[in-house]
């Protein structure tokens, strides 16, 4: 009995892995297949990119940048010490995901 349980588990596992191991050959040219399915998809992606993903990414750096000004400045009232690096680069990064969809495209 024990016997026969390891013999279904060990032919269970050549099985499985023969049907994990299969090979997969690419008929025609790969390179051709993905430009045909980018250009075909190309506006459907430029289109969620430029109204949903550009968007959200904005309002979380809109956001970000406020609660930094308003932390620097209580920083400011503690200790008389302004940090602008922070509020800079947060401050760049917004203006660059602001303008990206005016050009990113064409880099793309």
């Amino acid at each position: 009995m024990k016997t026969k349980k390891i013999i279904e588990t060990m032919a269970s596992a050549v099985c499985f892995a023969a049907m994990m191991s299969t090979t997969a050959y690419a008929s025609g040219d790969v390179a051709g297949a993905v430009q045909s399915t980018w250009s075909t998809a190309r506006s459907q992606v430029v289109s969620v990119v430029n109204n949903v993903v550009f968007p959200v990414i904005d309002v979380v750096l809109a956001v970000l940048l406020f609660v930094k000004i308003g932390l620097a400045y209580l920083d400011y009232r503690k200790h008389g010490q302004l940090e602008w690096t922070p509020i800079a680069i947060i401050f760049g990064c917004l203006i660059f995901t602001l303008t990206a969809p005016l050009y990113i495209w064409s880099i793309v």
